[in-house]
């Protein structure tokens, strides 16, 4: 009779054998918000999750979509409020300090530590040296830590400061997509088994494809194989005054923010946040818009209309849809995500090209 298969021994020896291998699964257990609930649940297929620890996320969009204000600001803010210590590399010399405390972000020593970077290889070894240090404490010693890299467009390789030097600006040669799909690879593989995450933000550019005319984000397609999230960003202008009245001067911005990657919920959705000059973006922002789209609040009038699990039917006017309505909503529809499958109407996203890279 066959002798019977040792699995414990078998773990134990590659254990063992191989440095750094984790064995068993290890699905996120910690989740920051982005600070808007419409966009935490395009993420995550949660109104409170948002993205998580022990992956990489990339917000990608043009000059003043609004990616810094979510990265630096919402999420390491929201980072702070659970006890998560960040590490913000800056490598566009851009996050002052005045702008962070206006979006309640603690800079204090024990609770950011932000460094100024512009060189790849320099934001790798920062990475490897605090994993190394990190496996090497005791489990119960570890803290949760988010990497926040504003932004991965800017930062230079050997070759371009080399260049730069002798006055000779050839170009990299394609060795910056490479250093970058490197760079996320290996942050991936040293992170999955740990409660450290990082997020990061990236440029895009005008595609010159017409059949797919998504704008395209910088630095290769590498690197967004082996991140979980990616999100991509648009600047629109805010004509809308706080109490909804359109007006002719700009009020902010409307980051279009179109979720082309994530393994927690439904792709190529999209929502549009507003972020008021004046006041910050509300959390709120999209989330009439996005039940719309679901079919959840429907036009009666010049009012919206939604129906809840009991039976109630609740008639406001757009603008008085806010807090504890929408949170009505959100709670609901958490409780029965089949009954929202089946009401929920076919999406346009299906007549859109198919990306180059079969994402």
């Amino acid at each position: 009779m066959a002798k019977a298969f040792d699995v414990t021994k078998f773990r134990k020896s590659l254990t063992k054998s191989i440095d750094g291998l984790g064995i068993g699964f290890n699905d996120p257990t910690d989740w920051i918000s982005t600070g808007n609930y419409a966009l935490n649940y395009l993420v995550s297929g949660d109104f409170h999750k948002g993205v998580p620890l022990g992956k990489v996320t990339v917000l990608a969009g043009e000059s003043g979509a609004g990616k810094s204000y979510i990265a630096a600001g919402n999420i390491v803010k929201s980072a702070q409020q659970q006890g998560i210590f960040v590490v913000l590399i800056d490598t566009e010399n851009a996050l002052d300090e005045k702008w962070l405390h206006a979006l309640d972000v603690d800079t204090s020593p024990e609770k950011i530590l932000k460094l100024n970077m512009s060189m790849i290889d320099d934001v790798a070894k920062t990475i490897s040296e605090f994993m190394k240090e990190y496996r090497d404490m005791a489990e119960e010693e570890r803290p949760k830590v988010l990497f926040v890299i504003d932004s991965l467009g800017m930062l230079l390789t050997p070759t371009d400061v080399d260049q730069f030097n002798k006055g000779d600006m050839k170009g990299d040669m394609g060795r910056k997509p490479k250093a970058l799909t490197s760079l996320v690879r290996n942050t991936v593989n040293m992170i999955g088994s740990y409660n450290v995450g990082m997020v990061c933000t990236n440029h895009t550019y005008a595609s010159q494809d017409m059949f797919d005319p998504d704008d395209k984000i910088s630095g290769g397609q590498g690197f967004i194989y082996a991140s979980s999230i990616v999100v991509a960003m648009r600047k629109l202008k805010l004509k809308v005054d706080a109490d909804g009245n359109k007006t002719t001067t700009v009020q902010g911005i409307r980051a279009a923010c179109k979720v082309m990657k994530t393994r927690y919920a439904k792709p190529f959705e999209a929502v549009q946040v507003q972020i008021p000059y004046e006041t910050g973006m509300d959390p709120y922002s999209g989330c009439v818009d996005l039940f719309e789209a679901k079919g959840l609040l429907k036009k009666d009038g010049n009012r919206l209309k939604y129906t809840d699990l009991n039976g109630e039917v609740h008639l406001e006017y757009r603008k008085n849809w806010t807090g504890d309505k929408l949170n009505l909503i959100m709670e609901e529809l958490g409780k029965e995500p089949e009954t929202v499958e089946v009401e929920e109407p076919v999406e346009v996203e299906l007549e859109e090209p198919v990306t180059s890279n079969g994402e």
